[in-house]
């Protein structure tokens, strides 16, 4: 009997494939709510921050549009930093950094709550009065990263890849 079974679910496929015409993918909207995130932040270059922020747009953007039209404010999200992308946000580095800062401080402004660990901080030389002001230094970014995971925050840890291949090189 589950031999029968199981040659039945291999030929599944092949009788779909043969017997339908293909129509493609469905899209399905799915009934998100106002997220509780957490983002890890740690990088190995500072610039990799610009591409960790579409991360954050990614999560945002679809959320406050039709048909979800959910509200920033109703949306608790968190960035924890604590790779070298944490001279992004000493206020010394303004130029080098000056499109990243200011979305970062857009973000700010409608909610998003920016966190720098002190132990990288201190590693980098910085004191609290070195950072922007939408920004809270905190005791650990390991510590906050798991407190806010116990409080039921969704992690993310974005993984940015160096592209090597265009999009028409591989479509």
């Amino acid at each position: 009997m589950r031999l029968l079974i199981a040659a039945s679910l291999l030929l599944l496929p092949l009788t779909a494939a043969v017997g339908e015409e293909d129509v493609g993918a469905k899209y399905v909207q799915t009934p998100y709510e106002a997220p509780r995130v957490v983002f890890d932040f740690y990088f190995d270059h500072p610039q990799k921050i610009g591409a960790a922020l579409y991360w954050l747009r990614a999560l945002m953007n679809p959320l406050t549009e039709s048909p979800y039209d959910m509200a920033p404010e109703l949306m608790d999200i968190i960035v924890v930093i604590h790779g070298t992308e944490i001279v992004t946000v000493a206020r010394q580095n303004y130029a080098r950094y000056k499109n990243a800062v200011e979305r970062m401080r857009y973000y700010a402004l409608i909610g998003v709550k920016f966190k720098v660990c002190s132990l990288a901080a201190q590693d980098y030389g910085y004191t609290p009065k070195d950072f922007y002001d939408f920004v809270e230094v905190v005791p650990s970014a390991i510590a906050e990263l798991a407190y806010w995971q116990q409080k039921g925050f969704a992690l993310i840890a974005p993984h940015i890849m160096d592209k090597k291949v265009s999009v028409e090189e591989i479509r």
